[in-house]
């Protein structure tokens, strides 16, 4: 009793910091005592920490994967699970009638669409909260690769074709998340911007456009988000494995950055572990045996040094020592759904896109009888597939939230969608076929039931719908243009609404860009939602009846065609896995960076090339001006001001993008680039609000190859405020000196 009685006392003095002592003087894991634990690990239980566990028993069953345990020391299994839209967990069990529902917040791109890294913060705050009581460590999230080209397949986990724009969202996410306590893995480092072949494909990209684009949205992500951990991708990187890469993982991330977490390969290691474990990969998943064999052997050989295994496994205790597993958090699996709900409601209102909008056309009343075409009005696209799809409850769609806004619906037009959706459902039962909106077609409508649609209701809605998801892209013409079908019906509703002067609006719940600069004459106002998560469709409703005036701005171009976009070249686009078709072979085993920097804007602006709509562009339904644009130089950057006036007659608020223009000279530079951002707050008529912003010189520079070095050139800068890349309002400029930063990595 005596014996216990002084475990107790060791344990309430450890605190919450530690997997408490079960006997007194065993020695077990406290954040305070890693070293003496590393000198107390076997061989053996070394090299088990930094596998995987796949195939054990945890507590929290179906996630992605697992930390190993090691009872006698203390250290705790931890868990992982995706991903960037909601914690992914099964949402049901085995043994229980409790449901493990989880929320779908609205997806990357959308959210970045906000341009608004305080709601990111908010909205990731909750999502951690669920990550947190449902027993999980690490939400294997934010993805954060860039839009090379609009056919990735999940450029809906990505946020932007900026680097900017894309790291300082993903901080955010790191940051909400990680307020609960528990941790985040930014992914896929680096380079993983096209799913085909993404295990094998080496993206030979040259020094510039790597550290300029590839590199600089994970820099700005570990340095103002320090997240716990960072996954290493599949692909190879200009010859080399990400995930074996010393100079991507060590050099560059820890080196240069200051990362302190550990790195974990995605979901599938390859052969060399023993290379990937002296890289500085801490952390192979899933994990095997023949992978704990590997790194063993190449202990025992003097392949893995002491000191480079030590290294790793001291990581992944300063790791396990941070999670809720370690602390013994008695998760409750009851997280309130119900508000978060309603803050994935908020998220997505305040980052939905207006493209267009004619004559005022938008908003409605709310009052009016609509005709709600397109098979996504009640098929909604809330999330994307794979990793990034979430187990919700219910995701709403646009027929529902429509009417629960106050319109009225064409019932007979409705009902059709719903029966056409429930017989291809079933036809894929029958089939045994896998559920997939992917492979499902917009049927057909008659003319003449159009012509008596658009007597009996006052507008048209027509919801456009795109899917896609891991492992595959999206090819051309069928996911970037507009079907046969789908055009011809547009056509038609557009004729014969307009010619009784009522109103067409076009919702474009789509996961990425898509062609529009064919068809978008034909509607008087599009609404860009992009995939809004599972509350989405009622944010949709809520921007159509001016509930809520749109603040959304595009995160990446919308071109006219798809092959004005420089990538396009080297994109495989017409590769097809399921009909065996291939488009040029070093699309495939290997990509050619061959555009360098000239991505999205940096492209379509300093070539003068036409887009549909440009790189930040959104409407609202009030105005703004841009008024005393102040910059001044220091010794560390530019300080910048402008003020912001809502010059109309709603409540709104206002993205201002802030562009440099280098000096001429030196280094070949895009003709802006964007350096900041900020938004208003809600700007009642004729309320104006000064936005200051802050630029380093070290954000100024551009990555000289010869050198080796980050150079801020010497001269006058052009700082530009605009509502979009294409639309400058204000104009200031000031001189900087001239300054560089040498690296060690080079590729």
């Amino acid at each position: 009793m005596k014996r216990l009685y002084l475990t107790v006392l060791l344990c309430l003095a450890c605190g919450g910091a530690s997997f408490a002592q079960t006997n007194a003087g065993t020695l077990v894991l406290r954040a305070d005592n890693i070293e003496e634990i590393l000198q107390a690990l076997t061989l053996e239980e070394k090299v088990s920490l930094l596998v995987g566990g796949a195939g054990m028993t945890p507590d929290v069953p179906n996630v992605a994967g697992y930390t190993r345990t090691i009872p006698r020391l203390g250290i705790p299994m931890t868990a992982l699970s995706d991903g960037p839209a909601g914690l992914r967990i099964d949402p049901k069990r085995e043994g229980t009638d409790q449901t493990f529902y989880c929320t779908g917040f609205p997806t990357s791109t959308l959210m970045a669409s906000s341009w608004d890294v305080d709601l990111m913060e908010a909205m990731t705050a909750a999502m951690g909260n669920e990550v947190l009581e449902y027993g999980v460590d690490v939400l294997l999230a934010p993805s954060m690769n860039l839009h090379r080209n609009p056919l990735c397949g999940r450029n809906f986990e990505y946020y932007s074709e900026d680097p900017l724009l894309s790291g300082k969202m993903a901080a955010a996410y790191v940051r909400g998340i990680q307020t609960n306590g528990v941790g985040t893995s930014v992914k896929h480092y680096a380079v993983n911007n096209q799913e085909i072949n993404r295990l094998e494909n080496d993206a030979r990209v040259g020094n510039r456009a790597l550290r300029e684009l590839y590199l600089k949205n994970f820099e700005i992500a570990i340095k103002e988000g320090k997240p716990w951990t960072v996954m290493s991708s599949y692909n190879k990187l200009n010859g080399d494995y990400t995930q074996q890469s010393e100079r991507l993982l060590t050099t560059v991330l820890r080196d240069e950055w200051g990362f302190d977490g550990i790195v974990m390969t995605d979901w599938g290691c390859k052969e060399n572990t023993v290379k990937s474990t002296k890289a500085g990969n801490d952390l192979m998943e899933w994990g095997n045996q023949i992978e704990i064999d590997r790194i063993l052997e190449g202990v025992k050989r003097g392949e893995i040094s002491q000191e480079e295994l030590d290294r790793n496994v001291r990581n992944l205790l300063k790791y396990i020592v941070k999670t809720p597993h370690f602390r013994h958090y008695k998760y409750s699996n009851k997280p309130d759904l119900k508000a978060h709900a309603a803050v994935a409601r908020k998220a997505a209102e305040e980052s939905i896109v207006l493209l267009k909008n004619d004559k005022d056309a938008l908003p409605l009343k709310g009052k009016e009888s609509v005709a709600l075409y397109g098979l996504p009005s009640v098929d909604f696209v809330g999330i994307g597939t794979g990793s990034g799809w979430v187990n919700t409850e219910h995701i709403a769609n646009l027929q529902e939230a429509m009417t629960a806004a106050g319109f009225t619906l064409d019932e007979d037009l409705a009902e059709y969608y719903r029966r056409y959706l429930d017989t291809q459902v079933m036809t894929e039962k029958m089939e045994g076929r896998r559920i997939d909106k992917r492979h499902r077609t917009e049927p057909t409508i008659a003319v003449r039931a159009i012509e008596r649609q658009a007597e009996a209701n006052d507008v048209a809605v027509f919801v456009l719908g795109r899917i896609a998801g891991e492992g595959a892209d999206r090819v051309v013409p069928d996911d970037f243009e507009l079907s046969a079908i789908e055009r011809e019906l547009l056509q038609n509703i557009s004729l014969n609404y307009h010619k009784l002067g009522k109103k067409v609006v076009v919702v474009l719940n789509v996961v990425g860009a898509i062609e529009t600069a064919s068809w978008k004459h034909l509607a008087d106002a599009i609404v860009l939602p992009w995939a809004p998560g599972q509350e989405g469709a009622y944010a949709v409703a809520d921007i159509l009846t001016g509930k809520v005036n749109p603040s959304g701005k595009l995160p990446m171009t919308f071109p006219v065609n798809y092959m004005d976009i420089p990538s396009s070249q080297h994109f495989p686009y017409t590769w097809d896995m399921t009909q065996g078709r291939r488009g040029n072979r070093k699309n495939v085993d290997f990509t050619d960076y061959d555009e360098g920097i000239w991505v999205g804007y940096r492209f379509f602006q300093t070539n003068d090339v036409a887009v549909s709509y440009p790189f930040g562009y959104g409407l609202s339904y009030t105005t703004f001006a841009y008024t005393k644009p102040v910059v001044k130089a220091g010794k560390d950057g530019i300080t910048a001001s402008i003020i912001v006036t809502n010059t109309g007659n709603r409540t709104g608020r206002e993205v201002v993008e802030l562009y440099v223009a280098a000096p001429q000279g030196g280094l070949e530079k895009p003709a802006r680039e964007l350096k900041a951002f900020a938004k208003t707050k809600p700007l009642a008529p004729g309320e104006s609000e000064t936005l200051t912003f802050q630029v380093s010189t070290y954000d100024l520079a551009s990555f000289n190859e010869a050198a080796a070095a980050w150079e801020t050139a010497a001269g006058t800068y052009q700082v530009q405020f605009g509502a979009s890349v294409a639309d400058i309002r204000a104009t200031a400029s000031c001189k900087i000196k001239a300054q560089s930063w040498p690296v060690k990595a080079i590729w």
